[in-house]
């Protein structure tokens, strides 16, 4: 593993998902935590004015002030530290809506973790598109870590997976890196929502499944659910699971997580990281 870019906005929501990436560094043995702030001049809300108005401030005064507060960031951080990983500072005049391949290859990181909140509309909208923008446009994995979740040794991690394509569709290294570095157990779901409850392509695909994952012993799981964001939830409690991962795909798994009506069952309340691979 190399190392783990934590994007943030030094909110509560931003700093657990800072810790639980110092705990997943030292069970990979991540060597870097890297804190990134992107920042943008502010917004000037004027109630008589016909269009929000940008404040004209010196990029140099924001960089300094981003800079500090990166800082004190780390500071307030530091005894989550494990003892063969640092923590570096990253900061830029930016925004988040293509994604973050090019602070990933300037900081040499291959994954990416930040949270995402709820509770509010304003902050949904805010950190929640934010994180989702991210985890869309950004190839390197994303972990997305819930506003309450806590870090858990990563031992059962749960592919969600269609059935659909799997050889071409399913991105096995950034998989595998995971199953190798945390030594976790796998258990692949799949969950038919639509009232077919036999697909004739689905021994063929699981069986290709396999064999990209033969030497991790995959678990397989079948759950017949009409509600399927219940599903997901209630076997990721039942199985203990602490990771889950998927793949984005159009009107898939990632479609539907992220699609305004499941929000609040899943992306904002669930308790469990979700890391999002991209093919």
């Amino acid at each position: 593993m190399k190392n783990i870019l934590v994007p943030t906005d030094f909110s509560a929501t931003a700093e657990n998902a800072a810790r639980y990436a110092l705990h997943l560094a030292d069970q990979i043995n991540a060597p870097k935590i890297i804190l990134y702030n992107a920042y943008q001049a502010p917004v000037a809300l004027d109630p008589m004015a016909m269009a929000p108005a940008v404040l004209l401030l010196d990029e140099e005064q924001l960089r300094t002030s981003s800079m500090e507060a990166l800082e004190h960031f780390k500071e307030e951080l530091k005894k989550d530290c494990p003892q063969n990983c640092s923590i570096e500072l990253f900061c830029e005049y930016a925004l988040l809506n293509n994604g973050l391949d090019h602070v990933c290859e300037k900081t040499d990181s291959d994954l990416i973790v930040m949270g995402i909140t709820g509770g509010g509309l304003l902050e949904e909208t805010l950190i929640g598109s934010n994180t989702i923008a991210v985890s869309k446009h950004s190839t390197k994995p994303v972990i997305i870590v819930p506003k309450d979740a806590r870090f858990n040794k990563i031992e059962k991690v749960a592919l969600a997976c269609d059935f659909k394509s799997v050889i071409d569709t399913t991105p096995v290294e950034p998989i595998r890196n995971l199953l190798e570095e945390t030594s976790a157990k796998l258990m692949v779901l799949n969950i038919d929502h639509t009232h077919q409850h036999f697909d004739p392509e689905i021994p063929f695909q699981s069986k290709m499944l396999d064999q990209l994952f033969h030497s991790y012993y995959p678990e397989y799981h079948f759950i017949d659910q009409i509600d399927f964001m219940e599903g997901v939830h209630r076997f990721v409690l039942e199985n203990k699971i602490d990771l889950l991962i998927t793949i984005p795909k159009k009107h898939g798994f990632f479609d539907q997580l992220f699609h305004r009506s499941h929000t609040k069952q899943m992306a904002f309340h669930v308790h469990v990281p979700l890391m999002i691979v991209h093919d």
